[in-house]
């Protein structure tokens, strides 16, 4: 196979000259470490570590994380900023509690928001008025905070932490905040979050849903714009997961193929009957997503079993988000082949050796985070179910053709047959206009 040279990670920038750090500018101006805010989603916070790595800093990071409250009346709840969220859980919380108590009956705690009980009680609660404290009360001796977030959840933190700390904080923000974006230093987004100002997606929007939708203005010079999502795969990441899986997948027949399998995604409020005018309003919104169900499994494993002979070993995993029904029939129909091994779901998870030793990948169109990592190693990307995707997803499928990075799965390819490409190379990038704003700030990076 054709050598494929793989993006290096950025890492820092190095001192002008080999000047000290204490003579550029002092403690003051460098940047030696970094605050991520999280939503406890790994395809949201994976980009922010993702993007800290980049930039040389994970040594030195702090998670803090927003969790909403799940269960019961919370699903429905989902749609609202995560403050009001939070507020109407512990009213009602009240409520029933004096009401169980009334009825002699036995008050089960709730659950705690930050994921007690779960594994999560060594991450910090995302508190505006402590990281702000921390972040002024340490300026003199530390300096500046680079502050990252990823994920609508995250946004009221991360703006609220801008405006009381500008002095003190960069604050970047991956994906759109659709509105007010002069809260952030930075925002990170893919292109496909402006696909609803292009002419082709206007034609789909009635006109009194028009002012809904957004983002509303073209990106302006403080908006840095990706092809897909930010991860954490480069060459060292690949050569480290090649050495750690070794023995897992090194004998393993060549070419070996990853399937990775995700799940359509639907707004969580959609299950709430009574958010009517919700559901009506977000029709649109909704038809972003890729849709489909067991249709899809019969046609990915027919065509799977069409590749077969040209294969020496399969892997298939599922996300979290697939549904029973889809994995009931990927494990009906493949589970028994001798040439393929389905992934149990236990730890340690495959998914960096996959990429690591995989020589070509089959991917759900639904999935940004699993399309994007697949396209940063260079190797063949085949993808299954674009033609169900609409909206914006289709922006994304177009850029990713355009660029040589995916080709569609038919059934019919031989994957003996190795194809290459430059390997899409967000996260680097991103990090390189980073850099560039923090300079302009009169700042610098610096592990």
């Amino acid at each position: 196979m054709k050598p494929i040279k793989l993006p290096e990670p950025s890492g820092s920038q190095q001192s002008i000259g080999g000047v000290p750090g204490i003579f550029e500018g002092g403690v003051y101006g460098v940047i030696r470490r970094a605050v991520i805010i999280g939503n406890g989603l790994p395809a949201s916070e994976n980009q922010s570590i993702g993007l800290v790595r980049a930039l040389g800093l994970s040594e030195k990071q702090t998670l803090y994380r927003v969790i909403r409250p799940e269960g019961g009346i919370n699903e429905c709840l989902h749609w609202l900023p995560i403050s009001v969220h939070k507020k109407l859980y512990y009213i009602f919380s009240q409520i029933f509690g004096i009401l169980f108590a009334r009825g002699g009956k036995k008050v089960v705690p709730l659950p705690r928001e930050n994921g007690g009980g779960v594994g999560l009680s060594s991450v910090l609660e995302a508190d505006v008025k402590n990281i702000v404290r921390m972040a002024k009360g340490t300026f003199e001796k530390d300096g500046p905070v680079l502050v990252v977030a990823s994920g609508r959840d995250t946004i009221s933190i991360a703006s609220s932490i801008k405006r009381l700390a500008s002095d003190n904080v960069f604050v970047v923000q991956i994906q759109h905040p659709r509105s007010h974006l002069d809260r952030f230093d930075l925002v990170i987004t893919p292109q496909h979050d402006y696909s609803p100002l292009t002419p082709r997606a206007k034609e789909q929007v009635p006109r009194f849903l028009q002012k809904w939708i957004t983002p509303k203005e073209p990106p302006d010079r403080h908006i840095v714009l990706t092809v897909g999502a930010l991860h954490q795969v480069d060459s060292t990441a690949l050569r480290s997961a090649a050495n750690a899986w070794h023995d897992e997948f090194a004998s393993l027949p060549k070419p070996l193929l990853v399937v990775n399998i995700g799940g359509p995604k639907y707004p969580l409020f959609l299950i709430c009957w009574f958010w009517v005018l919700f559901i009506f309003v977000n029709t649109f919104y909704m038809s972003r997503y890729c849709r489909y169900s067991t249709d899809l499994a019969k046609q990915l494993t027919a065509s799977l079993h069409n590749v077969l002979s040209s294969c020496g070993s399969v892997r298939i995993s599922f996300s979290r988000r697939t549904p029973a029904k889809v994995s009931r029939i990927i494990l009906k129909e493949l589970g028994n082949n001798p040439k393929i091994h389905i992934w149990d779901g236990e730890e340690p998870n495959p998914h960096m050796g996959h990429l690591a030793w995989g020589d070509a990948f089959i991917v759900t169109a639904d999935s940004v985070s699993m399309l994007s990592e697949s396209c940063s190693t260079g190797k063949p990307v085949y993808v299954i179910g674009a033609e169900r995707c609409t909206w914006k997803f289709v922006e994304f499928h177009k850029k990713l053709r355009e660029r040589g990075l995916v080709r569609p799965f038919t059934g019919l390819e031989d994957m003996s047959e190795s194809w290459s490409y430059p390997p899409l190379n967000d996260t680097a990038e991103a990090a390189s206009h980073v850099h560039k704003a923090i300079a302009e700030r009169g700042w610098r990076l610096r592990p």
